[in-house]
C-alpha cells in the first residue's frame, strides 16, 4: 500500500512540475500586418493589456493604426484611432475601431502626408491613451 501512495505522490508530483514549466507569463503584443503591404511600424504605444501600433506606407502616405491584445482569442475590449491633428474632442466613427474583440481593433487608415496626426487605442480598459499633433510630415 505505502509503495501505491509512493508512485501516486510521484505521478501528481511529475504532473504539476510540468504544468508549471507550461504556465508562463503574457507576452506583449507584437505587430499582425493588419495594416496590409507596404506598411511599416513607425511608432507604438502599450494601453494596458495590448499595444497600439502606427504604422506608415511612404509609397501611398496613409497611415494606419492597430490595437493588437496580449491575449489572442480571447474577448477583450480594444480600440484603435487615428485622424489628421484636431482639436475637437469628439472622433467621428472612420477615425476609428471600438468594441469587444478577439485578436486586434483597426484598421484605421488616414492620408496624412505633410500633416501631423492624433493616433492611440486602448485594451481592456475604459480609459483610451491619445497622442496629439505628432508624427508630422
Amino acid at each position: 500500500m505505502p509503495r501505491r501512495l509512493a508512485s501516486a505522490a510521484t505521478v501528481l508530483g511529475l504532473t504539476a512540475a510540468g504544468m508549471t514549466l507550461t504556465v508562463g507569463t503574457a507576452e506583449a503584443a507584437s505587430y499582425n500586418s493588419a495594416c496590409g503591404s507596404g506598411y511599416s511600424v513607425i511608432d507604438s504605444m502599450d494601453v494596458g493589456d495590448g499595444n497600439t501600433f502606427l504604422t506608415y506606407n511612404s509609397s501611398t502616405g496613409y497611415n494606419c493604426v492597430v490595437t493588437v491584445g496580449d491575449a489572442p482569442g480571447t474577448s477583450q475590449i480594444l480600440g484603435a484611432r487615428l485622424r489628421l491633428h484636431s482639436t475637437s474632442t469628439t472622433w467621428k466613427s472612420s477615425e476609428l475601431d471600438d468594441g469587444v474583440f478577439s485578436y486586434y481593433a483597426g484598421p484605421v487608415y488616414a492620408y496624412a502626408k505633410g500633416s501631423c496626426i492624433d493616433w492611440g487605442g486602448r485594451a481592456a480598459s475604459n480609459y483610451t491613451r491619445v497622442n496629439y499633433g505628432v508624427h508630422c510630415g
